[in-house]
């Protein structure tokens, strides 16, 4: 800069340096006023060194103070002109100013959601986790913590591509309610008017039905990983003789409320009796130890089936664990035999049938997982040893299961479908107010077949819900005034050799608010997938939707 000053002074002060006429001492002497004296080119050295020197070190702090509201963009146009003083900047969110970016409007879920999940990840030892969450069908965060390949560190990242588990369940529902609209499928038609490869069935003697309505909400009878009859009926008997302890004791307590405590002796012996009867058959009916089902052999076939229809032969002549239609008993294997429904309904081969309606949700990245294709940004899949070590899972080909949980995805694909899932639920009601809406993937009514809970199942991920049509449903519910208020929600979560993932998607409460100048999807939709197994990730993805929510009416 030195340098710089002395070659600027002395070319002012030479008489050839600058032309005379021009500038301020051309003018000066011009107008017959006394010359300029030497003190001039000091002056004009140290005026330019200071406004160098200003320039100089606000370069050299790379980075300008905040500016306020009314302050000109110091990322616009050098042209760009501060507003004029009689017009004052629009207050932030205000009606004539568009939203604040969705980072910056649900900055405060975001982070709290990100710590939430920190903390999950840290618990349960997972190597990597990915997020996504969408509000009013724009995705708004998504975002990757951890690896997605620890030998090669690499890490997550919105297009990790994962395995979704059971979420494939959801997926096969969506071409049985395709086929259903069409009138290609008749969902109380037994199985066998489509699939006669799969045995008429009895239990205990009886010629019974197996459906496809049945096989959707897993009340078909079907069995599940555990072959042993005897084990899955004995935790089934204990689980019910704990629910019938809890509702005597209730009804005894309610009795003797009504009696006014009298005659106490004779009903606490009554009651020890009744404990004492209950406990005894509690113990005699108590389930050994039962496998879970990573224990399961089946869970880590590398057998390759060619389509559904050869993959039959793995239960097809195993007996019914129940009455179809009597109790709930979650089976993956059901959806294989509706795999083999789909194909034989619609003409297709399984896989082509689900590609299509990929192509037309927009799931780019979602596809059939099989190990000789090379997929892009897919994560390898850890599990702890006996000595609490991260290793590699075994190879296992899912090829015997693809509609029950045999597809890789991304959340920002999971994003999508539950958006597409929404749309179709809620657009009915939008139908006065808005006459040029698009239809859904699937009719409003279907979605609210779908989405309604079916008696005599469970939700073993939420105890508060029920199963419906391939996703587990929380109805809306508040018991007592200012305390706690169930929202509605539905979701679904898978368990993978190595991986664990969900999808909840929290509809916005439309019935007490004006729709006029809303569009549909209105609501929260939370995907999470993570690279190790047996990670409960469905009361995780119900907490950041609420906290989403909440920023959502907060700026709404």
């Amino acid at each position: 800069m030195y340098r710089l000053l002395s070659a600027l002074t002395a070319r002012a002060a030479t008489p050839g340096g600058w032309a005379w006429g021009c500038g301020r001492r051309g003018a000066h002497q011009r107008a017959g006023l006394p010359p300029l004296g030497p003190g001039w080119v000091g002056g004009l050295g140290l005026g330019l060194g200071l406004a160098l020197g200003v320039k100089l070190a606000g370069g050299l702090r790379g980075a300008a103070p905040a500016q306020s509201p009314a302050a000109p963009d110091p990322e616009g146009s050098p042209q760009a002109e501060p507003l004029p003083t009689q017009e004052q900047p629009l207050a932030p969110w205000s009606a004539q100013t568009p939203m604040p970016p969705p980072s910056r409007r649900f900055a405060r879920a975001i982070d709290s959601s990100r710590d939430l999940l920190h903390r999950i990840k840290d618990e349960v030892g997972a190597p990597g986790i990915v997020v996504g969450v969408s509000v009013d069908g724009k995705e708004v965060w998504s975002e990757g913590l951890g690896y997605a390949d620890v030998e090669n560190r690499v890490p997550c990242k919105p297009e990790t591509v994962m395995r979704i588990a059971s979420i494939s369940k959801s997926l096969t529902m969506v071409a049985l309610a395709k086929l259903w609209e069409g009138g290609k499928l008749d969902l109380d038609m037994p199985v066998q008017h489509y699939v006669p490869e799969f045995p008429e069935k009895e239990y205990e003697g009886e010629k019974v039905s197996v459906t496809t309505r049945l096989l959707i909400s897993h009340l078909s009878g079907i069995r599940h990983y555990e072959k042993d009859m005897k084990k899955v009926k004995e935790e089934k008997a204990y689980k019910a003789l704990k629910m019938i302890k809890g509702t005597v004791e209730s009804d005894q307590e309610k009795e003797f409320k009504e009696k006014g405590g009298k005659c106490s002796e004779k009903n606490d012996f009554v009651k020890a009796k009744i404990e004492q009867d209950t406990d005894a058959k509690g113990r005699n009916l108590k389930p050994g130890k039962k496998k879970n089902d990573f224990e399961q052999g089946e869970l880590y076939l590398k057998e390759k089936f060619e389509n559904s229809i050869e993959s039959l032969r793995l239960f097809k002549n195993d007996p019914l664990f129940f009455k179809p239609g009597s109790q709930f008993l979650y089976s993956t294997f059901g959806y294989t035999l509706l795999a083999a429904i789909v194909e034989r309904a619609s003409g297709y081969k399984y896989l082509d049938y689900m590609q299509k309606i990929f192509h037309d949700l927009d799931m780019l990245t979602t596809v059939q997982e099989e190990n000789e294709p090379v997929i892009y940004n897919r994560a390898r899949f850890y599990v702890y040893n006996k000595k609490r070590r991260l290793v590699n899972t075994p190879y296992v080909d899912n090829s015997y299961k693809w509609a029950g949980g045999g597809f890789l995805s991304t959340v920002g694909d999971l994003l999508k479908f539950g958006n597409a899932m929404l749309y179709g639920y809620q657009v009915g009601l939008f139908k006065n107010s808005h006459e040029n809406l698009l239809p859904g993937y699937l009719k409003p009514e279907t979605m609210v077949m779908i989405w309604t809970p079916v008696p005599n199942t469970e939700m073993s991920w939420d105890k508060e819900g029920k199963y419906a049509m391939a996703w587990g449903v929380v109805e809306k519910k508040q018991t007592y005034g200012s305390c706690r208020k169930q929202r509605h929600y539905a979701s679904h979560t898978g368990g993978a050799v190595g991986a664990s993932s969900v999808l909840l998607v929290l509809p916005e409460e439309l019935d007490a608010e004006p729709i006029n100048n809303k569009v549909p999807p209105r609501g929260i939709v939370v995907s999470i997938i993570c690279n190790m197994q047996s990670v409960g990730l469905n009361s995780t993805a119900l907490k950041i939707a609420l906290e989403f929510d909440k920023d959502r009416a907060d700026v709404s």
